[in-house]
């Protein structure tokens, strides 16, 4: 682990354009390939579900400069984790 390395950088959503929040969301869903169980959700309902987690503040977009990617989190305290469904 580089110790030098910079914290990701949080990107508030409502700085994005529309096209690019849902470029970041539907990347992050298609790239995520979660498991919803035996109930089959559309793209457009996972990406709902992720722009209201980022509404609802449960969710943050970060970009990590080290490996020059943008992801999203769930924001949980201090601490930060991959969202999962």
């Amino acid at each position: 682990m580089d110790e030098t390395a910079p914290d990701p950088l949080e990107i508030p959503y409502r700085e994005l354009s529309a096209q690019a929040l849902r470029g970041v969301v539907e990347g992050f869903v298609l790239r995520e390939g979660t498991d919803y169980g035996d109930i089959h959700h559309s793209l457009e309902d996972k990406v709902q579900q992720v722009l209201r987690q980022l509404e609802h503040n449960e969710a943050r977009i970060v970009f990590d400069a080290n490996t020059e990617s943008v992801d999203i989190v769930v924001a949980t305290g201090s601490r930060r984790r991959p969202i999962t469904g």
